[in-house]
């Protein structure tokens, strides 16, 4: 895809993430063990032929930065086009601000980027979807703009943009967080337009004070542009809050779910580490659970992800967790519900237990 370039908007409210978003934006949450939730997003994007990568970021992202790096491991480490990190400049410190403003100020970027279509999303959701496939549909069908969205969506318990779809897929209406929801049909956030339309409504919206993508631009010109959906039916996990990043990573655990997220034709890239292979001790007990490279296990896990360098000692009991890296879990603990940020560390004989709805989350580098 030589003439697309994309774009990440990490401009995302992260208020119901609580102590996972209290160090990092969302697109830098981990998740599945080795991963990041900006990794699916930037995968489906180098997947497609994309080479030149914009992320809107407002604050809060130097532990993204550190993940990426140079973009090495997207093959985005290029002297032509690249990996753009795109910051807020000084005058915007002092006040709140939305993401239309914060690109507005980096309308050169977009200017000088030699692609002339865009397609635009943001990490809140991962999937893994042939964008090939939507520039295809959004060129045959003469859109101005496409947005994939999944159908028959019946969560509504965070965060979530529906739409309307008519028969032709042609997009009537969007409701933005409804009480009452309409429609089934989730809004993925990834949209498809030309650079010279975005452009143009960026330049139309800040003229008008708007600040929001969504509900100033796209939502105010629905009827004046030719906006159509492409439906998306393959595995969606939302994670806007710590109960859905709960029910997102226990998900993963299911093989189907597992091998639709991690096809070989389309691989999900990362940051790569080089550790030793987990050792399992003879006590070992381990069952249907995500199990990173570099942990050494002497206890029972159940259920559960472990993220790279996770020690769990003799005699505790892991279930329903997420125990992210450099974690520690003493000697006859009981986890179950909860989920450790980085190298949080569990004395001994201690027994921590929450519930699927309310997980207890314990922040980074918490001693217990």
């Amino acid at each position: 895809m030589q003439n697309v370039m994309g774009l990440i908007n990490l401009v995302e409210p992260t208020g119901d993430m609580k102590e996972l978003t209290a160090h990092r934006a969302l697109g830098a949450v981990p998740i599945a063990g080795r991963y990041r939730l900006i990794d699916f997003i930037l995968s489906n994007l180098v997947n497609a032929g994309i080479r030149n990568v914009g992320l809107i970021v407002k604050d809060q992202y130097r532990s993204l930065m550190d993940h990426l790096g140079t973009g090495n491991e997207w093959d985005l480490d290029r002297q032509r086009d690249g990996l753009f990190i795109l910051p807020p400049d000084q005058s915007m410190e002092s006040r709140t601000y939305g993401d239309m403003e914060l690109l507005y100020r980096h309308l050169d970027y977009l200017e000088k980027s030699r692609q002339d279509t865009v397609i635009a999303g943001s990490t809140a959701q991962i999937c893994n979807i042939n964008l090939s496939a939507v520039l295809e549909a959004h060129r045959t069908q003469g859109a101005d703009i496409t947005l994939i969205y999944k159908p028959n969506w019946d969560q509504f318990n965070d965060r979530c943009t529906l739409l309307d779809v008519g028969p032709d897929r042609r997009i009537t209406g969007i409701e933005v967080n409804p009480i009452r929801p309409r429609s089934q049909n989730l809004s993925l956030n990834i949209c498809v337009l030309s650079k010279a339309l975005l452009m143009e409504m960026l330049d139309q919206g800040i003229a008008r004070a708007e600040t929001d993508w969504m509900k100033d631009a796209l939502m105010k010109n629905l009827h004046h542009l030719k906006v159509y959906g492409y439906p998306f039916t393959g595995y969606v996990g939302k994670v806007t809050s710590l109960r859905s990043y709960y029910k997102t990573s226990m998900a993963l655990l299911e093989p189907l779910i597992w091998r639709e997220l991690f096809p070989k034709e389309r691989p999900v890239y990362t940051k790569v580490k080089n550790e030793p292979p987990t050792r399992y001790q003879e006590s070992a007990r381990v069952s249907n659970s995500l199990v990173a490279n570099g942990c050494i296990i002497e206890g029972t896990v159940e259920n559960s992800v472990l993220f790279r360098g996770v020690k769990i000692s003799k005699g505790s009991v892991i279930r329903d967790s997420i125990i992210m890296q450099k974690s520690v879990i003493g000697e006859d603990c009981v986890l179950q519900n909860v989920i450790l940020d980085k190298e949080v560390v569990v004395t001994d004989a201690k027994n921590l237990v929450g519930d699927p709805d309310y997980p207890m989350v314990l922040g980074k580098k918490t001693v217990i």
